[in-house]
């Protein structure tokens, strides 16, 4: 699948898989995929919102109705991919790993709702990241089983492989393989026409983990954010991975500090990818790997720091806002 076919709804995979995605595939824009098996089907992720899961599962109907959804994985814990669990209904087995489990919790989930409701530019820049979805009122809705390593599940009569990848993206990130249709759910340890953010890390783990699907006997990849895709778009996610890595264990090895160091990189042809601020999280990801004793502030801190590195202020949404 091209670019071109880069369309919101309900994409036929062939051989009974198909994906759910969402352009543009920046923030909250993740994708959801579903692999049918006789008379029953297994759902990979849910989406941000109520509304958004709503839709989608009312276009997945046409299969559903051959297929009842009897198993819905959750990639990782990030709430673009599991905030519509609760839709999913109680005869649903839901899994997930047993380290993504552990934080999909009501307290996460609304601290995200929250930080829409901030002052200053962090409320403003997540209203601008975050305006299309409503995040109140949802409840958390965690996994009735987890596993740790590798796990499979019998999808009416095909075999689902769920290959813990995490930490990378976040501590309990999953890959979800269909071998006989030689196909790929890589939720969010791939990024599509965007840029990754390594919220867990370290990077050289999220390297492996690419490294791993290029590995694979597999043609079809579909990413957490972006067009399906295939191995190509795998390497240039870890070249983009590599050379940030690489560039920041130089800058820390001479002595310049996380913010100069984030100030100094070159990103090259990945300069003008979307979300190009994710870059302040990633490159202290490796600062922290490199020495424990730096902090780690919440998200709502980096978040901070990824508005200012991509231009955002409170006279920025002023303007864009504008009549």
């Amino acid at each position: 699948m091209s670019t071109l076919d880069y369309r919101k709804g309900l994409h036929d995979l062939g051989q009974g898989c198909h994906a759910w995605l969402q352009p543009d595939g920046s923030w909250g824009w993740s994708n959801s995929g579903l692999i049918t098996g006789s008379g029953t089907s297994l759902m990979v992720d849910t989406l941000f919102d109520l509304a958004l899961t709503r839709e989608m599962l009312a276009g997945l109907q046409p299969v559903l109705d051959h297929h009842p959804l009897g198993t819905l994985v959750n990639t990782h814990s990030d709430p673009d991919h599991v905030n519509g669990n609760e839709l999913v209904g109680e005869d649903v087995e839901i899994i997930a790993s047993e380290a993504a489990a552990a934080l999909m919790t009501q307290e996460a989930l609304d601290a995200v709702a929250r930080v829409k409701h901030l002052d200053g530019t962090l409320g403003e820049f997540a209203r601008h990241i975050f305006g299309p979805f409503e995040l109140d009122g949802i409840t958390a809705t965690g996994p009735d089983r987890t596993f740790s390593g590798e796990d499979s599940v019998d999808v009416g009569g095909r075999e689902v492989r769920l290959i813990q990848v995490g930490p990378a993206h976040t501590p309990g990130d999953a890959l979800v393989h269909v071998p006989d249709a030689r196909l790929l759910y890589a939720g969010d340890v791939l990024f599509v026409g965007g840029t990754p953010i390594a919220w867990a890390g370290p990077i050289d783990r999220w390297i492996g983990a690419l490294d791993l699907i290029l590995e694979m006997d597999v043609a079809t990849i579909v990413p957490g954010h972006g067009p399906v895709s295939g191995k190509a778009e795998v390497s240039t996610m870890r070249e983009y991975l590599v050379s940030v890595e690489t560039q920041a264990r130089k800058r820390f090895e001479d002595g310049l500090d996380v913010d100069e160091a984030i100030a100094s990189i070159d990103l090259g042809r990945f300069a003008d990818l979307p979300e190009h601020g994710r870059l302040a999280q990633n490159v202290l990801n490796v600062y922290q790997q490199l020495d424990p004793a730096i902090p780690r502030p919440d998200r709502l801190t980096v978040l901070t720091k990824i508005a200012a590195l991509e231009g955002f202020s409170p006279s920025t949404f002023d303007e864009a806002t504008a009549p």
